[in-house]
């Protein structure tokens, strides 16, 4: 069991990105930490935690509030 982040567009379609796997939530989260600007820079505008193909949490907004 792994978790990954599904990597979408301003409108929700899926896009690519880094196809990272993670042990836990707390290793997901911390690489999307310092990984964030550099996805925000090549067109990633939210995420998706998933947990195997479950949803944890999202669509998350990368943009800055």
């Amino acid at each position: 069991m792994a978790y990954r982040w599904l990597y979408q567009d301003g409108e929700g379609h899926e896009t690519a990105g880094p196809q990272q796997r993670f042990e836990d939530q707390v290793a997901a989260e911390d690489w999307l930490g310092q990984a964030w600007q550099d996805l925000l820079d090549n067109g990633v505008l939210q995420v998706t935690l998933l947990h195997d193909e479950a949803e944890v949490y999202g669509p998350m907004s990368l943009l800055p509030s």
